[in-house]
């Protein structure tokens, strides 16, 4: 078995290729089309793009001034990114209101209002990230919004049936299902790139 043969069979096994029950027009490049009304991510695409993803990684790691921001608002996902960035050393905002206020990148008085009210907030950063990674989209679209507005690069997983109009903003979409296996996988290839490259 060839190691693309390997890496595909990993990707089946997090089950990254099923879609959702309606595919976006503008995603059916990344899709087979469809089985029992879902539709099915080819994971030759997803592979192609997770090699983008982690490519673009890690050019910005071989900077050590690059700042990288990870955001998560999913409860399943929070023990992935917290064991990831504790390993990478890096910011990823833990306390889901701070997203959902608005302008956390792009209007810093915002949350220094709202911290003044409330202390339990954690700081946001003092400057914005060269890199934004969004593991959950669907959730998160007012973050991929302010990130665009700033021209920060954002790496993001997408599902089949994201928005155009949200889609068109992602510098690198690594289209899959966002299951804990996958987001694990994707946190794991992304956790090794940086720290590889931070050795190099």
């Amino acid at each position: 078995m060839t190691l693309h043969s390997v890496i595909i069979q990993k990707l089946l096994t997090t089950n990254a290729h099923i879609g959702r029950r309606v595919a976006a027009h503008h995603l059916k490049i990344y899709t087979y089309g469809m089985r029992n009304q879902v539709s099915i991510i080819d994971s030759d695409k997803t592979l192609i793009c997770l090699r983008n993803a982690a490519s673009f990684i890690s050019h910005l790691a071989h900077d050590k001034n690059a700042r990288f921001m990870f955001v998560n608002t999913n409860p399943l996902f929070d023990e992935i990114v917290e064991q990831m960035t504790k390993k990478m050393g890096i910011y990823s905002p833990r306390d889901n209101i701070m997203w959902r206020m608005g302008g956390f990148l792009t209007n810093s008085y915002s949350p220094k209002k709202f911290r003044s009210r409330n202390k339990k907030v954690c700081f946001g950063p003092i400057q914005p990230p060269d890199c934004v990674v969004v593991l959950d989209t669907e959730r998160k679209s007012s973050v991929i919004l302010e990130s665009d507005r700033l021209q920060v690069p954002i790496v993001a997983l997408v599902d089949s049936n994201m928005p155009w109009e949200i889609y068109k903003k992602i510098a690198y979409p690594v289209p899959a299902n966002d299951s804990v296996q996958f987001v694990y996988l994707f946190c794991n290839i992304i956790t090794k790139t940086f720290l590889l490259e931070k050795r190099s």
